[in-house]
């Protein structure tokens, strides 16, 4: 398929251990390639499709999502508009119960999978952080199987510092029981706190509190989004017009590297623990 000459975008949504080597027959052929996210297991596997990208011009555009549901594009306007005032600290929380069977499927095999809920929804919640606050300098963590019967992590626990000390408090988790989606930004001025994400996550809303001079209780503006998730339909319009303007994504190669290093670190910390 990569090398027909009529194909021109490649979306690959393969398990993990596929995704790097698929991208990198892609853009050896000079398509354009949205892989889905983490993009790799690991950071390394990634190098060698930088290095083709640099060498055919091809875009890739990882499937970071979440960025394209309303709430959140909302939230980002608020933030861009400078209302929050400087970012202090995020707080997000992310999970779901799993399902009968869920520690026999491809994500609980390492081989597979690269890791376990720290690298599935993990990279989401690192890749929205990192979109608000900017490089991590400082990264801490763990990540451990609490209920699961399988060889990777079912939680994992991030404190993410920037060199200005703001700080992301993550937690992803497959034992939430009840699905979940939280984040929760926290600015000088104002705090947004997002939840839902549709479905089973229940209805997606923002809600914005802006602090008053005499504070007490913030004035406060809810939005809500009870319509169907459009996220990977708005993701696929933008990559399409990055193409168009030969520009780079805004989800892009780096950010998977960074979330993945960022995973990495944290596994490597769980397990000089245990």
């Amino acid at each position: 398929m990569v090398q027909n000459p009529t194909v021109n975008i490649v979306v690959i949504a393969t398990p993990n251990n596929a995704l790097a080597e698929i991208t990198l027959a892609a853009v050896q052929q000079g398509k354009h390639v949205l892989v889905e996210k983490p993009a790799a297991r690991y950071a390394h596997e990634l190098e060698p499709v930088i290095a083709a990208m640099m060498e055919t011009g091809s875009l890739v555009r990882v499937g970071f999502n979440h960025r394209y549901h309303p709430a959140l594009q909302k939230a980002y306007e608020l933030f861009q508009s400078g209302v929050l005032g400087e970012l202090m600290f995020i707080r997000g929380r992310y999970g779901h119960g799993g399902r009968i069977g869920y520690d026999r499927e491809w994500r609980a095999d390492p081989e597979l999978s690269g890791g376990g809920e720290l690298l599935d929804q993990g990279v989401h919640l690192i890749d929205l952080s990192r979109w608000f606050m900017g490089e991590f300098t400082d990264v801490d963590g763990f990540a451990h199987t609490y209920f699961w019967d399988m060889p990777v992590d079912d939680n994992g626990f991030m404190t993410l510092k920037t060199a200005k000390k703001q700080v992301a408090f993550l937690h992803v988790s497959c034992t939430e029981w009840k699905n979940l989606f939280s984040l929760e930004i926290y600015g000088r001025n104002a705090k947004l706190h997002l939840e839902g994400l549709g479905g089973s996550y229940g209805v997606e809303k923002l809600a914005y509190y802006k602090m008053l001079p005499e504070m007490g209780p913030p004035e406060t503006t809810i939005w809500e989004y009870p319509r169907g998730d459009r996220s990977w339909e708005l993701e696929f319009i933008e990559f399409v017009e990055d193409i168009r303007l030969k520009r780079q994504p805004s989800a892009n190669i780096h950010d998977a590297v960074a979330s993945l290093k960022i995973v990495e670190k944290i596994y490597k910390a769980s397990q000089s623990v245990s």
